[in-house]
């Protein structure tokens, strides 16, 4: 017995010092890894921020390629298929399955109630869904001609998986280019406003005195203005002429101009709480200019809060553009975005007959969850205070 016993000491003396071999190497990896690889480090123990950034990497795939993703233009309209529900690929009906997936096609019908044509699934046919189908002529990103789209029909019909509108056009091709257009909305928005604010809260926390106070009372009266006066206001100014581009980038620097305060003035009070730090005495003995030590010594050491306001900037931005086009002081038609989509059925009609019309709302709903959980990660990620496990 007292064999065994001692045969087996070293035994578990060598796996006990392999285990610490394990951690010191790990922590010496902790310790040499740059900043950005902490946080990587961190971020990627966060499932819930890896999902909600990898539902937003899909939407803002499918809205850069929207051209071809999405089966249809955005003027695009099938004449025999106004209002139509939407159309579901299935595999199997009462006439047996098959394994290609196919839609019924259509017949039209007169409503009971409202008396009016409508389109309805014919059971006794099929239309087989197909991959990498001829589609009419647009330009990927703007610059690369396609004829091609990812899925369609094969014999030349329409399909439809999110239905139609009242003017026939395709509601799931609409979602991908409006997904395009409020989420460019909301980071050129976002940027514009970052980099306002980081210039103007930057100064007045390093500088203080009386530029802290005068860039203070600018700010307040920024922040004081009435934001939905001031939006019609602008919105009447507009011209009546300008193209569904001009308006774009209008409501991209109205949203700009307008959302910087609240990020300035965090930025403004971490500087003045730091700004007399043993490390920013060293830089400016050193010789170091203003800019470089707001950039390089100060900005760094509060990264966790500048990221979560930045990313909770987003889903504000595109709220209010949302919400804007939605009671028309925003995008017009023909320009196509989720408000612009949602303000065209807000109809008691479209609310009873054709519910489909609402799905953008999902979307703006995803998106806004998506960036408010990868913010909620990104904020655990910079802590400098949390450790690698």
């Amino acid at each position: 017995m007292t064999a065994v016993t001692d045969a087996a000491a070293p035994a578990e003396t060598a796996a006990e010092t392999a285990a610490e071999r394990r951690e010191r190497v790990k922590r010496e990896r902790y310790y040499s890894a740059s900043q950005w690889t902490l946080i990587w480090w961190r971020f990627r123990r966060h499932r819930a921020a890896i999902v909600a950034g990898a539902i937003l990497a899909l939407m803002i795939v499918l809205g850069l390629f929207a051209e071809f993703f999405a089966p249809y233009g955005t003027s695009e309209r099938n004449r025999a298929y106004l209002s139509g529900p939407p159309q579901a690929p299935m595999f199997c009906d009462d006439n047996g399955c098959s394994w290609r997936p196919f839609v019924h096609g259509t017949r039209t019908e007169r409503d009971p109630v409202t008396l009016r044509s409508r389109a309805v699934p014919d059971p006794e046919t099929r239309n087989y869904v197909a991959l990498f189908v001829p589609g009419e002529p647009a330009r990927l990103l703007g610059a690369i001609p396609i004829q091609t789209r990812l899925f369609g029909l094969q014999n030349g019909e329409r399909l439809h998986l999110w239905g139609t509108d009242a003017q026939g056009r395709d509601v799931f091709s609409r979602t991908l280019y409006a997904t395009r257009t409020s989420l460019t909305i909301g980071v050129a928005g976002v940027l514009i406003s970052f980099v306002l604010a980081l210039a103007i809260g930057g100064v007045a926390g390093y500088a203080g005195g009386w530029i802290d106070s005068a860039i203070q009372r600018v700010t307040e009266v920024v922040r004081v203005i009435p934001v939905i006066p001031l939006y019609m206001g602008l919105a009447a100014a507009m011209p009546k002429e300008w193209s569904s581009t001009q308006v774009y980038f209008a409501m991209t620097l109205i949203l700009g101009l307008f959302g910087w305060p609240t990020l300035a003035r965090r930025i403004r009070s971490q500087l003045l709480s730091i700004r007399d730090e043993d490390y920013v005495l060293a830089a400016r003995l050193a010789g170091a200019r203003p800019a470089r030590i707001i950039t390089a010594h100060m900005l760094p050491s509060f990264t966790s809060f500048i990221i979560v306001d930045l990313v909770i900037s987003f889903p504000y931005m595109i709220l209010a553009e949302t919400a804007l086009s939605f009671i028309g002081l925003g995008l017009r038609p023909p320009a196509v975005s989720w408000g612009v989509m949602l303000q065209q059925a807000q109809s008691i009609a479209a609310i009873e007959q054709a519910p489909w019309l609402f799905i953008p709302a999902g979307f703006v709903v995803l998106a806004v969850l998506a960036f408010t959980v990868l913010g909620d990660g990104l904020r655990d990620a910079a802590d400098p205070y949390s450790e690698a496990r």
